[in-house]
């Protein structure tokens, strides 16, 4: 157990350098690594008990935060991510017991092989060591990254947007003091301050392993191109639905408007409708009168402008992420078209098809190139909480793995592990090498 919290404090109070800070954090993070699961897990229930008992603190520091921010005239999608708002905190709160009851990630033998009689190789799961976090607003991030941190094993350096300082301020307090009565070191996770602290992390590549950033596209592409660190996330978050020949109008219509408005301020929310030639004329109608009742301003083509009244859509509409009540909307003569288009301006993060026809939807996920390909369903399901993975420290579209939300598997390396008895290389080499058995155990 941790007594006493004097000394964990943001660097910034402490007049810690950033290097000084890191040090701490990976050393914590080493002893983390080798606690039981038991441990780690009991670790999360006293964070998530916590949370519940401060929920009231929480929320008027985030209250404060909103205040502020509304004030300063923050836009309307960063608002709707900095507010948490109670059924958004017991949700993450949720989501840290939901990690807590996930298999455990480290030690798992993904290999155990013998080599040669008394040579044995083994491949085994292994944290990554520290976590390097950057994100805009959204403080329920917070939560949800630190849970999955601890669980996985790593330490955590959390730097969130001014707009939501009080709020990580009230969170990471709050969680300092649920790890001090457990045998997880308060220091594995830290939290950083100031706008400034940002590039010194970005350069802290001695102590850092993995930068994960949670934000606007420009925000997010700044990281990626000033660290020396690997990069885990995505710039963009523009989402297609495509409306086959072969759709259910009905469920076309719903399935549309709730992945533009059931949350426009989400990476997973679609930025553009392709409707097929076929049944535009039917559908468009309809959808408009779907949409624009729920507030969303509609961008289109110019056969789309004649069926329904629409702003005219510009080249970069197809390439915007709005973030907002906005939607772009264009016909396309065929399914090759809409792929073309998807696989033009896409962000390669998720992208769905409404259609009956099954081979026309498995041609659709084969050949759009995206981490998440849908038929019959709201991109929105696009994270890892509803994928089941508890939480998710982010989304990434790149094409090496881990790829769409990451969970607990997206923060694990593995080690090799060989044992011998006596064993030397020279005995399989040369003209009457000795060959080896390579039987997996």
């Amino acid at each position: 157990m941790h007594s006493g919290l004097s000394w964990i404090m943001v660097a910034s109070e402490i007049g810690f350098s950033l290097v000084e800070l890191a040090k701490q954090t990976r050393q914590a993070s080493r002893q983390l690594a080798v606690l039981s699961n038991h441990d780690r897990n009991f670790a999360l229930e006293a964070i998530a008990d916590a949370l519940t008992s401060a929920t009231p603190e929480i929320l008027a520091a985030n209250e404060t935060d909103c205040q502020f921010a509304k004030e300063e005239g923050i836009s309307q999608a960063l608002y709707a991510r900095l507010h948490l708002g109670e059924t958004k905190l017991q949700a993450a709160i949720a989501g840290v017991r939901d990690v807590a009851k996930l298999p455990d990630p480290i030690g798992v033998k993904q290999i155990h092989r013998e080599l040669d009689q008394g040579l044995i190789l083994q491949r085994v799961t292994c944290p990554l060591g520290v976590l390097g976090i950057i994100f805009e607003a959204r403080p329920e991030a917070l939560i949800q990254i630190t849970s999955l941190a601890i669980k996985s094993g790593n330490g955590v350096i959390l730097k969130g947007g001014k707009e939501a300082l009080r709020s990580c301020q009230a969170l990471v307090k709050v969680i300092h003091q649920a790890l001090a009565s457990t045998k997880v070191d308060p220091a594995t996770v830290q939290l950083l301050t100031t706008r400034e602290e940002i590039n010194q992390l970005l350069a802290l590549d001695e102590y850092v392993d993995l930068i994960i950033p949670r934000g606007s596209n420009s925000f997010v592409r700044y990281v990626q191109e000033n660290t020396r660190i690997p990069v885990l996330g995505h710039a963009d978050g523009i989402c297609h639905l495509y409306i086959d020949g072969d759709a259910d109008l009905e469920k076309a219509i719903n399935i549309t408007v709730d992945a533009k408005t059931q949350y426009p301020a989400a990476c997973n929310a679609i930025e553009t409708l392709l409707i097929h030639q076929a049944i535009a004329s039917e559908f468009l109608p309809q959808i408009a009168l779907a949409l624009t009742a729920q507030g969303v301003e509609l961008r289109g083509d110019e056969q789309t402008c004649q069926i329904i009244p629409a702003t005219p859509a510009t080249e970069t509409d197809w390439s915007t992420e709005y973030s907002d009540l906005i939607l772009s909307i264009k016909i396309v003569d065929s399914l090759a078209t809409a792929i073309a288009h998807i696989n033009t301006y896409g962000s390669k993060h998720t992208d769905a098809i409404v259609t009956e026809n099954s081979q026309t939807a498995e041609t659709f996920q084969n050949q759009v190139d995206a981490a998440g390909v849908y038929h019959n369903c709201s991109t929105r399901f696009a994270d890892g909480f509803r994928y089941g993975f508890g939480a998710e420290v982010g989304i990434s579209t790149q094409q090496m793995p881990p790829r769409g939300p990451v969970g607990l598997e997206g923060l694990v390396t593995y080690k090799y592990k060989v044992t011998g008895n006596g064993h030397i290389a020279a005995t399989y080499s040369g003209n009457n090498a000795k060959p080896f058995t390579h039987k997996d155990l």
